[in-house]
Formats: C-alpha cells, structure tokens, sequence
C-alpha cells in the first residue's frame, strides 16, 4: 500500500464516519446486477456480447483519450496562457472561452464560471463556454466516433462564439453576476471517507495503469476486424470473457469509490484531487463513463431481446420531438444523462439531430459549480443556450433527416 500510496496520494477525511459494512455503496447494485446478467443462462449471451463490446469498443478508447488529454494538460498551461487572452476585449472573450468549454470535460467551464462571478469576464463569456462545453460526452464521442466527435467540438467553438457575440449586444458584462465576490478557483479538494473507499480508488487507478497499453493495442486490431482469439490461437470467446471480466472488475471498483447521497453523485464524475496521476483521473473518469454506456447498452440489447420492442424503431417515431428531448435532456446537470444521450445515438437509438441538440444545450458537471456560483447567471445563460441547441438540432432534422 505505501508504493500505491505514493503514486495516488489522497487526503482522508473521518475514516470511521460509519459502518464500512453498511450498504452505502449503492453503486455496487450496478455490478450485482451484471454478475446476475452473468449467472443467468437465459441473459448470459447478450450479458458476454454487450459487456464484451462496452469494454473493447467503447472504455478501452476512452480511457486512452483521456490519458493523452491529461498528460498533454500537464505540458500545457491553458489557465496561465490561454485565459489571460480572452481579457483584452469582449470578442475575444467569447472565442476563448468557448474555446476552453471545447475541451473535453468541464474544467474549462468551471474556470469561465469562476472568473465571471470574479469579475474578470462578461456575461456573454459564461454564456458562450456553456454552449460550447459537453463535459465528458466530448471524450465518449471521440473515442468511439472521432470524425463525429471533432465535428461536435468544433461546431460547439463556432456556436458558443456566435452566442457570446448576440449576448455581448444584448446584455452588459455584469448581468446577473452575483455581488459577493469569490476567490478564483479554489475549491476544495476531495476527501476519502474510508480505508475501503482510498482502496478501491488507488486500485482502480492502477488497474488502467497496467492494461491501458495492452488493450489499446487488442481494441485496435479488433476495429480492423482482426479475430483476436484466431490471432493468438486461443479457445473461442475467451477475448470476449476477458473483455465481460475486465468491464465488471472495473464496475466493481468504481462502485466503492464513493456513496451515492445526492443527485450529483449519482450523475457527475467523482472529483479528482489534484495531486492524483494523471492515470488515476483516466481510471475515475473512464469509470463514470463506462458505468453510463453499460447500463444504456444492457437496456438497449434486453428490450429489444425479452420485450420484441427496437428502441430505435420506437424513437424513429417521434420524429420531429427527438432534437426537442436532446435539448430537455441537455438542461439536467451532471455528465450523465448526456452520456445516456450519446449511448443511445451510438448505438443506433437516436438521430444526430437529438445529438446534436444535446451537444449544444447541455452543460455537464460545469453546471453544478456554476448554480452554486451565479444561480440567477446559469438560469439565463443555459437559456440562451437551448436557443442555438433548437436551431442546429432542428436545422439538422429539416435538412438531413
């Protein structure tokens, strides 16, 4: 434990707040719930095929993508460069800040948010990173479908300027900013609550450090329809048994890093500390994904197999309502349902057009910072967000669909 220990230091908090035997982690249903799928010979095929398939098409990227943006945001200083740009004036204001909500997870929008209640960016600023950010949709996406999710990012720097820009000559940089002044950035770092919970995170953490490499390279040669079992002369199905242990081993670790007691647990990322590998963070945050796609793949394949229904038949009848319900659902806080969102049009549920409308309207994790910050701000900035959101998504559908 000292070496684990020295690669992911964490701060504790009360380590004997309450029973570690209690049932308070109730992520773990997740995993009781896939070891069941597992068990059952009636689910024990479609349980293999769409764990099997979550884990070397969809994690295995994700957390590459991620690794490559945490190691790259440790070479370079966005806050120290990049945000001292967009001071100089109200257009560029808005282009770099939506640039930073363009980065993949919410770490750009949480410092747009803080440095206008700060004072140091206008509101057309706060309303331009909303718009632009996906929060960790943006690394699903490009890890899954890269020409679909760089398209996404840029079409999200093109509108979230746009926005900005119609902001700035509608509203003066002070509106709705909150008087009380905050200090920028400073927020708390997380604590560990339990020896369970401090365990479960440095494992998880050195669970990706050791397969990231190898699997990386296994998912690749399956995205060229290379039988991997034929490859290495192994039994049938064993990739595919690899693939179902590895997905539930990481639910599993997930569901004891920390207790679901509120609605942003339940749909945000956990908090990182800052002194964590950049493998850790890559591990908590591929984690989180995984968890969404999972559930909304084992959904998908189960409806469709024990109740005769093809959800993407049944939302191809909703037809004009689907960039409407992504733009609703990009209004709730937390990466979450967005991620939900983006399972569904991956796998084949949804339109591009509700993705589309999703990409634009929803805020991510950045969102629960930014209520708590300037609540009156983040009603009419994620307003103004939904209106570009109904436009494109709508635009789409007419035009394409």
């Amino acid at each position: 434990m000292n070496v684990i220990n020295s690669v992911f230091p964490f701060k504790y908090g009360n380590e004997h707040a309450g029973s570690q035997f209690t049932f308070k982690y109730k992520r773990a249903l997740l995993p009781a719930i896939l070891l069941i799928l597992l068990v059952s010979e009636h689910t024990r095929d479609i349980a293999i095929t769409t764990l099997s398939d979550a884990f070397w098409a969809v994690s295995v990227y994700v957390a590459f993508t991620l690794a490559i943006y945490h190691y790259l945001s440790l070479l370079i200083k966005k806050e120290s460069k990049v945000v001292r740009l967009y001071h100089d004036s109200r257009y560029y204001q808005s282009f770099f800040s939506a640039l930073l909500g363009a980065l993949p997870g919410c770490g750009g929008a949480i410092i747009v948010t803080t440095q206008f209640v700060s004072g140091r960016v206008g509101f057309g600023s706060l309303v331009a990173v909303l718009t632009s950010t996906m929060g960790d949709v943006a690394f699903l996406l490009l890890a899954s479908k890269p020409s679909v999710g760089f398209s996404l990012v840029l079409m999200g720097v093109i509108v979230g300027t746009l926005s900005g820009w119609v902001v700035n000559f509608i509203h003066k940089d002070s509106f709705m900013r909150p008087k009380k002044a905050i200090k920028e950035n400073k927020f708390e770092e997380p604590t560990i609550n339990s020896n369970v919970e401090k365990l479960a995170i440095n494992l998880q953490g050195n669970f990706w450090k050791i397969l990231i490499f190898p699997a990386i390279i296994i998912s690749t040669l399956g995205s060229f329809q290379v039988d991997i079992n034929q490859l290495f002369a192994l039994p049938d199905l064993t990739m595919e048994w690899l693939g179902t242990i590895f997905i539930v081993i990481c639910m599993l670790l997930w569901s004891f890093t920390k207790d679901i007691n509120d609605y942003e647990a339940v749909v945000g990322e956990d908090k990182k500390h800052t002194a964590s590998h950049p493998l850790q963070k890559v591990a908590q945050d591929t984690n989180f994904v995984t968890a969404w796609v999972v559930a909304t793949f084992l959904v998908f394949e189960l409806t469709l197999a024990f109740a005769d229904i093809n959800l993407a038949q049944v939302f191809s009848g909703w037809g004009v309502w689907m960039p409407l319900m992504g733009a609703m659902v990009g209004l709730l806080p937390g990466c979450g349902p967005q991620i939900l969102v983006a399972s569904l049009y991956l796998s084949g549920a949804v339109p591009m057009s509700a993705q589309l409308s999703n990409a634009i309207s929803n805020d991510g994790d950045a969102l629960f910072p930014a209520i708590a910050l300037a609540p009156k701000a983040t009603f009419f900035a994620t307003f103004y967000s939904t209106v570009p959101a109904l436009i494109v998504g709508y635009g789409y559908f007419w035009l394409f669909e």
